[in-house]
């Protein structure tokens, strides 16, 4: 009987230290700079704007924030391809909306946030 409780507990517990192995560890990114390229109303001012833009990939998931100075934090989510490489919106002061693109994998880090103003991000480890 003691035997048999042994094998069930060693197998659970192989069991859950396989799936955490399986699991990525998270890595964060940032990178702080300044706007570029905007639109028609805010195209000359985008070069003062100061952005910061932070990023935790774990495996596919890509959660990130951004913050331009003076501004509210925004958040946004996406799902990387096998490439690296993912796509999403979010939303904006205003009602307006954030195109956030990006490459995430070994040879590249990158985020170009593209709304009001572009924002090309070239990320850094943290």
């Amino acid at each position: 009987m003691v035997s048999m409780r042994f094998r069930v507990v060693a197998v659970v517990l192989a069991m859950l230290s396989f799936g955490a192995g399986a699991q990525a560890d998270p890595v964060v990114y940032t990178w702080t700079g300044y706007g570029g390229f905007g639109t028609k109303s805010t195209g000359m001012k985008c070069g003062s704007y100061k952005m910061t833009i932070d990023v935790t990939v774990t495996g596919e998931s890509v959660k990130g924030t951004f913050q331009q100075a003076g501004r509210d934090q925004r958040n946004f989510e996406a799902k990387r391809a096998a490439d690296g490489s993912f796509k999403t919106t979010t939303m904006v002061g205003g009602g307006g909306t954030m195109d956030v693109t990006g490459v995430i994998n070994e040879r590249e880090s990158t985020v170009l946030l593209d709304g009001y103003c572009r924002f090309d991000a070239k990320l850094s480890r943290k």
